[in-house]
C-alpha cells in the first residue's frame, strides 16, 4: 500500500509540473517538525511506561522486604525455642525415669521444630533471591529510564531547532504566501490535487488484498493482514459522531471561502496550536505525509467508501497502514501547509465525492 501511495504522489507531482509554491518551501521543515514531535510522543510514552514498571518492581521489592524480615523474626523465634527446648539424646531421656510418654511428645514437637526452621530456611533464601532479582531488574529498568530521557532531550532540542527553522522560513515567504492563497486559480488547484489524491487512495485500497501472511513475489517478505469494515458499519453513525477537535467553526461547508471564488468542501476548525486531533471513528491511515496546500495531512479509511480528511496539522503520530480506533488520538493541530491560522481542516469524502461533515458529526 505504501509503493502505491508514493507512486500515486509522484505522480500527482509530474501533473503539476514545476509551478513555483511558497508554501512548498516550508515542506521539508513540517515533515520534520511532524516526525520529531512523533518520536518525541512515542517517547514520552516510553518513559511512562518504563517508570510505572519501575515503580512496580519498587513496590515489589518493599513487600519482599517486608516478608524478610517477617521470616527472620520468625527463624529468630524458632531458634530461641529450641535452644530452652534442649537438644537431648535418646539414652538420656531413658536413664532419667521420665515419662516415656512426655519423653516421645517432647522429641515430636522438637522436630517440628526442626522442620519448621528448614522450611523457614528455605523460604527466606527463596525470598532472597526473588528480591536480588528485582534488584537487578530494577536496576536495568533505571538504566533504561535514563536512556530514553536522554533520547527525549535530544529530540526537543532537535524539534526547537526546526521549529525555529520554519519560523525563520515562514517570516521571510509570509508576503508570497499570502499572495498565493489568494489565487482563486491556486486554491482550486489545491482542491484538484486533494481530490485526485482521494480518487487514488480510493482504488487502492478497494483493491483486492492478498491472503494475510501471504508471500508476494515481489517483496517475498509476509504481509500483514488488512482490517476489513462491514457493509455500511460506518453509516450507521451517522449524526452519532464528535468532529476531531474542539473548537470554533470559522469554515462550514458549502459556504463561500473568505478567498472568494470558491466554497468550502470541508470544515475549518480554528483550535489552538497542539490540541489533539481525535479520528471520528475506527478505521485504517491510508495517508500520514505532507500535501501542498494541506500540510500535514492524515486521511482515515472507514470501510465502505468513507474517507475522513484531516489538514493542516502541526504533527501526525499516525503511520500509514496502522489501524486506528474511535477517539484515538491521530494528530496534533497546527498551521502547516502556508495556513495564516491555527487550526484544523476536516473533510468527509464518500466514494470520493465531499459531503457535509455537520450532518454526521457535532461538537464534542
Amino acid at each position: 500500500m505504501q509503493g502505491r501511495i508514493r507512486a500515486l504522489q509522484e505522480d500527482i507531482a509530474k501533473t503539476e509540473g514545476a509551478r513555483a509554491d511558497a508554501a512548498e518551501e516550508l515542506r521539508e521543515a513540517e515533515q520534520t517538525i511532524s516526525e520529531a514531535t512523533r518520536k518525541l510522543r512515542e517517547l514520552t510514552g516510553e518513559r511512562r511506561e518504563a517508570q510505572t514498571t519501575l515503580n512496580d518492581l519498587n513496590a515489589q521489592s518493599q513487600k519482599l522486604s517486608a516478608r524478610i524480615a517477617l521470616q527472620q523474626t520468625q527463624l529468630g523465634r524458632l531458634f530461641t525455642r529450641q535452644y530452652y527446648a534442649g537438644e537431648t539424646d535418646a539414652l538420656r531421656h531413658l536413664l532419667s525415669g521420665n515419662d516415656p510418654n512426655q519423653i516421645a511428645r517432647d522429641a515430636y514437637y522438637l522436630s517440628l521444630l526442626s522442620h519448621a526452621k528448614a522450611d523457614l530456611i528455605n523460604n527466606l533464601s527463596q525470598t532472597l533471591d526473588e528480591n536480588k532479582r528485582l534488584a537487578g531488574l530494577a536496576r536495568d529498568k533505571s538504566a533504561e529510564l535514563a536512556a530514553i530521557e536522554q533520547r527525549q532531550q535530544q529530540a526537543r532540542a532537535g524539534l526547537v531547532e526546526q521549529q525555529k527553522k520554519r519560523q525563520a522560513t515562514l517570516a521571510r515567504l509570509s508576503d508570497r504566501i499570502k499572495a498565493q492563497r489568494q489565487e482563486v486559480g491556486k486554491l482550486k488547484l489545491d482542491e484538484k490535487r486533494l481530490t485526485k489524491l482521494i480518487e487514488g487512495l480510493s482504488r487502492i485500497v478497494a483493491r483486492p488484498k492478498p491472503a494475510p501472511h501471504t508471500r508476494t513475489p515481489a517483496q517475498g517478505k509476509p504481509r500483514m493482514p488488512e482490517t476489513s469494515f462491514p457493509d455500511s458499519a460506518f453509516a450507521r453513525l451517522k449524526g452519532h459522531l464528535s468532529l476531531p477537535v474542539r473548537g470554533e467553526l470559522v469554515g462550514r461547508f458549502g459556504t463561500p471561502r473568505p478567498e472568494g471564488g470558491t466554497t468550502w468542501r470541508g470544515v475549518f476548525i480554528r483550535a489552538v496550536s497542539g490540541a489533539e486531533v481525535k479520528a471520528i471513528a475506527a478505521g485504517r491511515v491510508v495517508f500520514a505525509d505532507w500535501l501542498r496546500g494541506f500540510g500535514n495531512l492524515a486521511i482515515v479509511d472507514h470501510g465502505d467508501g468513507y474517507l475522513s480528511v484531516y489538514g493542516n496539522n502541526e504533527s501526525i503520530f499516525k503511520t500509514t497502514g496502522e489501524a486506528v480506533s474511535a477517539g484515538e488520538t491521530i494528530a496534533a493541530v497546527g498551521n502547516s501547509g502556508g495556513n495564516p491560522e491555527t487550526g484544523l481542516y476536516f473533510e468527509l469524502r464518500h466514494l470520493g465525492q465531499p459531503v457535509d461533515p455537520l450532518q454526521w458529526a457535532g461538537p464534542r
